[in-house]
């Protein structure tokens, strides 16, 4: 029978803590704004890893330019020109929401035989994808 102290310490089998040491987001980009009841953010953000969480996004502005960007170390960040009516909802609300499509790239490599999209019936379902809406403080 071993000690205590020769026993190595027990990890979960499923359990994987995140990697604080790097930066989970690849790269962001802002796609479109907008203005519905308050200023809206498309933007596509790609992740490392398919195990990555961390994502704490950001927005500011200065001047005309809106920034994205995201919080933890990263230096991946997008920017976007304000025409005057975005700048007037900006200023107004003083935040954003943000819907963001998320990918990984390089995950399954390049498709050569893509499958095809058989969604012509009726009660055809879409699959699913990967995203997240939020609403932002904007800072000023």
């Amino acid at each position: 029978m071993r000690s205590a102290s020769d026993r190595s310490p027990v990890r979960a089998k499923a359990f994987q803590p995140p990697d604080r040491g790097r930066s989970m987001v690849q790269s962001i980009e802002i796609t479109k704004v907008s203005i519905r009841d308050r200023l809206v953010v498309d933007a596509n953000v790609s992740m490392r890893n398919p195990q990555d969480f961390d994502f704490s996004p950001r927005a500011s502005m200065e001047g005309t330019t809106l920034s994205l960007l995201n919080e933890g170390g990263s230096n991946t960040s997008s920017s976007f020109d304000l025409d005057s009516d975005q700048m007037i909802a900006a200023e107004r609300d003083r935040m954003l929401e943000l819907r963001v499509k998320f990918s990984v790239e390089g995950m399954h490599g390049v498709l050569i035989h893509k499958t095809m999209n058989t969604k012509t019936a009726p009660n055809a379902k879409k699959l699913a994808e990967p995203r997240w809406k939020t609403i932002l403080p904007l800072l000023m």
